[in-house]
């Protein structure tokens, strides 16, 4: 595995890893750049025995270009990720035509390396979706062979953001992602490219005082669902014991007050890898499906319907068509930016 200059291996003892993937625990910290003061970095090289496409695959993790917790650099992408263990920095990168390599900083590190293969599709099957009667799938799928559905196997860190994201325009809720975790976020420890900031973990979203959520451009509908979200965070993260997704654990994230059919879904498509959750209620999904389905736009039962020959692997297909490079046209009004901060 070939890292870059500013994290060179130091003395190393070998340890073996989770199953698929073998690790390896320096022995000494590796010095720090963007990040917090020296910590000890934990290696890990996954052979998915298959295509991967890292950029594709993690994209939905990242709320926009300026996201303090996910950069990419060159063919690098960096995450700064709030873990049961701790914070930890994460480098992804092809090590390789069958490997990824994978490193790891913080406290969360060993936790990061351990389920590195499942935030890269590990268990994420696609063989029994057949697209192959749709022309514009069956291409997008050609194209996009190493593209897989994540499970980040943390509900909290994944719902937090999709309450943010309600019923406003991406500007505004990538805004306040940042605002919020420069202010509340911890520094990203090891050697970041660029600052970077890890999550708060749920007790520290809700010591975030209602000023420094109306700062951020949250009114207090949202702010009240994260809090009520955090409150009950051990019993939501049970619901990755449930397995990818489903009915179950859609009813489990909507029994919290605030919590949606939409907002469900964007956390069980990430926290869970759940291959079967369209996000109903989208502003431009539905539309975009019915374009590249059939030439025009569909409402959310249109979308459903002409999903549903795929039902099982819904999500799957919205992810082909979002990766294909499909643009629907671009006209009709858009969506009236509110700024409530100084209201």
């Amino acid at each position: 595995m070939s890292l870059p200059s500013s994290v060179a291996p130091g003395p190393a003892g070998r340890r073996r890893g989770a199953t698929g993937h073998r690790g390896v625990a320096t022995g000494r910290p590796a010095a720090a750049s963007g990040g917090t003061a020296a910590a000890a970095r934990v290696d890990t090289v996954y052979r998915p025995g298959g295509a991967v496409d890292v950029r594709a695959t993690l994209r939905p993790l990242q709320r926009g270009s300026g996201d303090p917790a996910f950069q990419v650099v060159g063919s690098d992408t960096w995450l700064a990720l709030r873990t049961p263990a701790g914070a930890a920095s994460v480098l992804v990168r092809r090590a390789g035509s069958d490997a990824i390599a994978v490193s790891a900083w913080g406290s969360g590190a060993a936790w990061a390396v351990t389920h590195a293969p499942d935030l890269l599709g590990r268990g994420d099957d696609w063989s029994e979706l057949d697209v192959t009667t749709h022309a514009f799938l069956a291409e997008a799928r050609h194209r996009q062979p190493g593209l897989r559905l994540l499970r980040t196997n943390t509900v909290v860190a994944m719902l937090v953001p999709a309450i943010m994201e309600q019923k406003v325009t991406s500007r505004q809720a990538w805004r306040a992602w940042r605002y919020l975790l420069r202010r509340f976020g911890e520094p990203a420890p090891g050697p970041v490219p660029v600052e970077m900031f890890v999550p708060p973990a749920p007790e520290q979203w809700a010591r975030i005082p209602s000023w420094e959520w109306h700062k951020a451009g949250i009114e207090p509908g949202r702010s009240a669902t994260v809090m009520r979200a955090v409150k009950v965070a051990p019993a939501l993260e049970r619901t990755l014991a449930l397995g990818r997704g489903g009915e179950v654990v859609s009813q489990r994230l909507r029994s919290v007050p605030g919590i949606g059919q939409w907002t469900a879904a964007e956390t069980a498509q990430r926290a869970h890898g759940d291959p079967d959750s369209p996000s109903v209620g989208d502003y431009h999904v539905p539309a975009l499906v019915g374009w590249a389905l059939t030439g025009g736009p569909v409402d959310d039962d249109g979308m459903l319907e002409l999903l549903e020959p795929w039902r099982g692997h819904r999500e799957r297909v919205v992810r082909l068509i979002g990766g294909s490079g499909f643009r629907k046209p671009a006209f009709g009004p858009r969506m009236t930016i509110q700024d409530h901060r100084w209201h």
